[in-house]
């Protein structure tokens, strides 16, 4: 009996801090070819080796590639792709030129986009990737993929939804890559829109500072920031008053740092904090012997049941033991296995919503010490 041809994927970014998380994830699969890519050839191989070495089913490949060549459709087409993810980021202020390029070549196309405007943007091309025959599809991470598919498992029990309540806290002990930092200072201090009391209203990158209980966690400072979601949801889920997303660091110390310098941005006197994100990150490297490896995320739906009766649904998830950081990851991980194995038939150009189930996120993570609880209030 012939076997049948290997499911190949490319993974732009493939030994960095998320690229690497996704090809161990998927290196247990017998079915996929696996090519490891990055600029670094021999660190794309050592990647691959090390996977391989470590008893990995898929079949691995270290690949020098990058991803910003103007010849990259070519090398997709030789490489024989039938799924890239990109993972290379900082992703505010890029092009979808790498999303262009996999579409001429034939490949699907999934990247762990976490900016606002990149995120919403991709439907601009959907019709090119419905012509095309394939899935083309932006922010298979956390947000919006994550929070969206928490809003989705709870939405049959809302006629109405008022509000939207999003924060993430990480833990401190965490590894932070470049293009994560950097996009954490492209939007301190800086305006963004957001849907609040019925209207769009101006915020501002870690500012709205106020702390929340998170179970196993205790007090987390959080701030507003600018993501996906605040574009995505109040149309997707009719929301009628508010969406608002907040994120936290760990050590108060760091958190009220980002504050002040939240401050500094809009008052105008720094430009932008993106071009010290090396020096940021060293200096919050050298302090991750604080703190804890504990993280959490809450999503908060506030609305009216069928009754009429108003009710709030509060989804608290706590990742323990340092799993905290495999959570963006989860999302690409579902769909190139739901796309390796036949099960994912969608084409066309969309935000990672609706295309991950909670359920599937649960079974992704069961083997993780990632779990979560609700807490659902009805005044009748």
């Amino acid at each position: 009996m012939s076997r049948e041809p290997a499911y190949r994927i490319l993974i732009l970014g493939g030994y960095g801090h998320f690229g690497s998380r996704i090809a161990a994830a998927l290196a247990g699969r017998a079915d996929c070819h696996l090519m490891i890519a990055g600029r670094d050839s021999g660190r794309a191989q050592t990647a691959a080796a090390k996977l391989r070495d470590g008893g990995a089913s898929a079949t691995l490949e270290g690949v020098g590639l990058d991803a910003v060549s103007a010849r990259l459709a070519d090398e997709i087409r030789r490489l024989r792709a039938h799924l890239v993810i990109h993972t290379a980021g900082p992703f505010q202020g890029q092009s979808y030129d790498v999303a262009r390029a996999c579409m001429a070549a034939g490949a699907h196309y999934v990247d762990l986009a976490d900016g606002r405007d990149f995120v919403a943007g991709i439907s601009s091309l959907d019709a090119e990737a419905r012509e095309r025959d394939v899935l083309v599809v932006s922010g298979a991470s956390t947000l919006p993929a994550l929070s969206s598919a928490v809003v989705d498992h709870y939405r049959q029990r809302f006629a109405t939804i008022a509000s939207i309540r999003i924060g993430i806290v990480p833990g401190n002990r965490m590894p932070r890559g470049l293009s994560t930092v950097a996009a954490v200072l492209s939007y301190c201090g800086k305006p963004f829109k957001r849907w609040q009391r019925g209207e769009w209203q101006q915020a501002y990158g870690w500012q709205d500072l106020h702390r929340m209980n998170y179970p196993q966690l205790g007090y987390r400072w959080l701030a507003s920031c600018d993501v996906p979601d605040l574009a995505l949801f109040p149309r997707r889920y009719a929301v009628s008053e508010t969406v608002v997303f907040h994120a936290g660091l760990e050590l108060a110390s760091m958190q009220l740092s980002l504050w002040l310098m939240s401050w500094l941005a809009r008052a105008g006197i720094v430009r932008s904090w993106v071009p010290a994100a090396g020096f940021l990150k060293t200096a919050g490297d050298k302090l991750m012997t604080f703190g804890t490896d504990a993280g959490g995320m809450h999503v908060e739906i506030n609305g009216t049941d069928a009754n009429r009766h108003s009710q709030r649904v509060l989804w608290m998830l706590t990742a323990l033991q340092g799993h905290g950081p495999q959570i963006p990851c989860v999302a690409a991980i579902v769909l190139a296995s739901k796309l390796a194995a036949g099960q994912m038939t969608i084409r066309g150009a969309q935000p990672c919503m609706g295309l991950m189930t909670l359920e599937d996120f649960g079974e992704a993570v069961a083997d993780r010490e990632i779990g979560w609880e609700e807490r659902v209030t009805r005044v009748t």
